[in-house]
């Protein structure tokens, strides 16, 4: 037997690969295909089935695609209603996998059709894949089952009878493996861990302990951030189907001229600019966003570029065409319409116009603070401000950006800064093409601030650490 988590740290999602005596099946695949194809043929496995938790909202699975290119069977659990050919598991159904079992659980709660997958080796119960119903250290968000008129508190109720009739009676000894980490929003607080047993959440999931199905819908349904706009789109498509990813790929990593690339802009056509945050401070492209591929890319994308369907031009490094294209087609934005060819240094070369925007280390800026009344954007999060900001910070949540922007004065001066320099730029590059025209940001975020002398508001029911 063999189960291999395939995590991608800029989804926070982990998708699995689970293989006995010629036969595999997987687990929640991403987009692209080829990683589940390259393994299973290395092996001189067959694929047989492509488990679906649930319709996912924060990422397009690839389940079409990669059916099609196997010939294993889609499985999904009850209530679904894909629109595409699919088998709808019943509750305790089971499935052969070389030598395994695997049962399917319904688990309603995250969304009405969401099921976990027992993993059965010689009669005994050795893993759970739990998707989105539970994570380590947290549950699923009740709030993002589409075309429901159940309430959050409705679906929060499913998911504690799910949790303590169907998961909670398992063999202590189970490994847990979840849909996602760290970073994710379809839970609150995820923890880093990526797996652990049953018997190590009983104790540590907040999620997991004595309390009242009352008290647990009060403790889930608290203080949940709204989703980012994408999730209800991507959960859409997993539902009604997409393109195929290499249709995708091939028209998105298309090289075009200046002249090209110009007639794109022209015609609606937003810049992408997925270089690092100081060398795209250093000089781009004039109306172009910053959201960098070192970082969480796609999911930036999936919450500031609402329209799914917008046209987009990219403008990377050389080399990180396709890397750029593949992880926007992950969250469902197809339309990326071609990439510079040359970069910048060609658009330069050219003659072409260039911005930038003013960065600063926190010792420089400590000594603009010295000696004058600023104005501070700090574009983190809620969560993050109210652990510790600088005193007289305004916090402007990155993700609420579009929303909030007409509440800033345009020909004010402003200083930005984040936890470590990424999303401050990207906050950055979307007021720039704005209008706005005095931007400076604070290199190495909140992290390096701390070192300085800078007067800092901690909240003593938080560590900063945390």
């Amino acid at each position: 037997m063999k189960v291999e988590q395939i995590y991608t740290n800029c989804l926070a999602e982990a998708a699995y690969y689970i293989e006995s005596n010629g036969e595999a099946a997987i687990i929640d695949p991403l987009r692209d295909p080829s990683p589940y194809l390259e393994r299973a043929e290395k092996a001189g496995a067959k694929i047989k089935y492509i488990f679906e938790t649930h319709f996912h909202a924060d990422f397009v699975s690839g389940h079409i695609d990669l059916a099609k290119a196997s010939g294993g069977q889609i499985v999904f659990g009850p209530n679904a209603k894909p629109d595409y050919e699919a088998h709808i598991a019943k509750d305790e159904e089971i499935f052969e996998v070389g030598d395994l079992q695997i049962k399917l659980l319904h688990t309603p709660g995250h969304t009405l059709e969401s099921s976990t997958y027992l993993l059965i080796e010689n009669g005994k119960e050795k893993a759970i894949f739990t998707g989105d119903t539970l994570f380590i250290g947290e549950v699923g968000r009740p709030d993002l089952a589409v075309k429901s008129d159940l309430s959050k508190e409705d679906l929060a109720g499913m998911l504690y009878d799910s949790l303590h009739n169907k998961i909670l009676p398992l063999s202590e000894d189970i490994t847990i493996y979840p849909a996602h980490g760290a970073g994710s929003a379809c839970g609150k607080n995820i923890s880093k861990q990526t797996s652990d047993t049953l018997k190590n959440q009983k104790q540590a999931n907040y999620a997991l302990q004595d309390m009242t199905k009352e008290e647990f819908v009060r403790t889930v349904t608290e203080g949940i951030m709204p989703p980012p706009q994408y999730f209800a789109k991507n959960a859409m498509l997993n539902m009604k189907g997409y393109d195929e990813v290499a249709e995708v790929v091939a028209k998105g990593t298309k090289l075009l001229s200046i002249e090209e690339f110009e007639k794109e802009k022209n015609s609606g056509a937003l810049i992408l600019d997925t270089r690092d945050p100081q060398v795209f401070a250093q000089g781009f492209i004039p109306d172009s966003i910053n959201i960098g591929l070192n970082g969480m890319y796609a999911i930036w994308v999936g919450t500031l570029i609402k329209d799914i369907n917008q046209k987009i031009l990219i403008v990377c490094e050389e080399g990180k065409e396709e890397e750029a294209v593949i992880r926007l087609a992950r969250v469902g934005y197809d339309n990326t319409v071609g990439c510079l060819k040359g970069g910048l240094e060609l658009w330069e070369k050219q003659g072409k116009e260039v911005e930038k925007i003013k960065s600063i280390s926190p010792k420089e800026f400590e000594k603009e603070f010295s000696k004058q009344k600023i104005n501070i954007l700090d574009v983190r999060k809620p969560s993050e401000f109210e652990k510790g900001h600088i005193d007289s910070a305004e916090n402007f949540p990155l993700d609420f950006i579009n929303d909030s922007i007409e509440s800033l004065v345009r020909s004010k001066k402003y200083h930005i800064h984040c936890a470590g320099g990424y999303r401050s730029m990207i906050a950055a590059s979307i007021l720039k093409k704005n209008g706005f025209k005095n931007l400076i940001d604070i290199a190495g975020g909140f992290g390096k601030i701390k070192e300085t002398n800078l007067p800092i508001i901690l909240n003593e029911e938080c560590s900063l650490s945390q």
